[in-house]
């Protein structure tokens, strides 16, 4: 009897150049075999988030960046949860979207208004749930002061935009006057472009930069002001010298990650959508262009070029 071949189904989607680190290179792949509660989405926009680009230099064994995606459902949850086939969705993935079809499970999926458009909405996830969470931890805002370094990025978009929204006054910090223009706009209070600079004291300080800059915005704090730290862009450990008694005498210090808790990601996204469809979160797009040019994007990033978001689009279904 002769034996039947079974031919399965490629797509194109980016990974690491193996021979250039921390390039990237488009490849072809198997297309997405769902879970039942997992849909298939074809991808129109995918943003880039610097925090991603650091994982292209040690990337997991058969990891493919992308976490930020928005789209079409192709193929819908066979459970029946999930949006129908043909809806508009953003979506949040642990990986590899930065390809044409990716599998979602359907507690990472929100559907699209038509006012929101692809390229925004694929600005929101990380970004937007990382700025949502950090709002939350911070506590009541109204009438507080409150210090961000690193703010020029995404997350400092939303971020200064929510607490100003809220009634913080926030002072953020940037690399130049240029980068931080855009969040005065946004209701920042004040733009410095050091944090030495700033004019405390703040009784809320948010962290990303790291390195000296962690300490020196330690020294800022109210005597029992919070202060979370989030990230180090600076690529320098941070240290804190819990001798130097200039800030934060009786401080609360916290580390957060944005996916702590795991559950509640797709009521958060949803809530980012109506905040934006509803024209009170804005997305700031530094960089578009088509998905070919997802290296250009990196470059853009790591050079720290960009104000705001980096996205890419399929051109072919926008």
């Amino acid at each position: 009897m002769k034996s039947l071949s079974h031919t399965v189904p490629t797509m194109k989607a980016f990974a690491v150049a193996r021979d250039d680190a921390p390039a990237i290179e488009m490849i072809d792949v198997d297309a997405p075999t769902p879970r039942r509660d997992e849909a298939v989405i074809a991808v129109h926009a995918f943003s880039v988030n610097r925090g991603e680009t650091f994982l292209l230099e040690r990337e997991p064994a058969g990891w493919r960046p992308g976490k930020d995606i928005s789209g079409s459902v192709v193929a819908a949850c066979a459970d029946g949860s999930g949006p129908a086939v043909g809806a508009r969705v953003v979506a949040h993935v642990d990986a590899g979207g930065w390809a044409e079809l990716v599998a979602v499970g359907s507690d990472r999926l929100v559907e699209l208004p038509e006012c929101v458009s692809h390229t925004d909405a694929a600005t929101l996830p990380l970004a937007g749930l990382t700025a949502l969470r950090l709002l939350r931890v911070a506590g009541p805002l109204y009438g507080r002061t409150v210090l961000l370094t690193g703010a020029s990025g995404g997350v400092g978009h939303f971020f200064v935009e929510l607490a100003a929204a809220q009634g913080a006054r926030v002072t953020a910090v940037t690399a130049s006057p240029a980068r931080g223009q855009r969040l005065l706009e946004l209701g920042a209070h004040a733009i410095v472009t050091d944090v030495q600079l700033a004019r405390g004291p703040f009784e809320v300080v948010l962290d990303s930069v790291g390195g000296d800059a962690t300490q020196a915005a330690w020294r800022t704090l109210t005597p029992e002001g919070t202060f979370v730290w989030f990230g180090q862009a600076s690529r320098n450990p941070s240290t804190l010298d819990f001798f130097d008694w200039t800030g934060g005498l009786n401080a609360t210090l916290r580390k957060f990650h944005y996916l702590d808790p795991l559950d509640g990601i797709q009521e958060d996204l949803s809530t980012l959508v109506d905040l934006t469809a509803a024209g009170r979160l804005r997305p700031e797009i530094g960089f578009l262009d088509d998905w070919a040019l997802t290296e250009n994007a990196i470059e853009h990033l790591l050079a720290r070029r960009l104000r705001g978001h980096a996205v890419l689009a399929l051109t072919n279904r926008n």
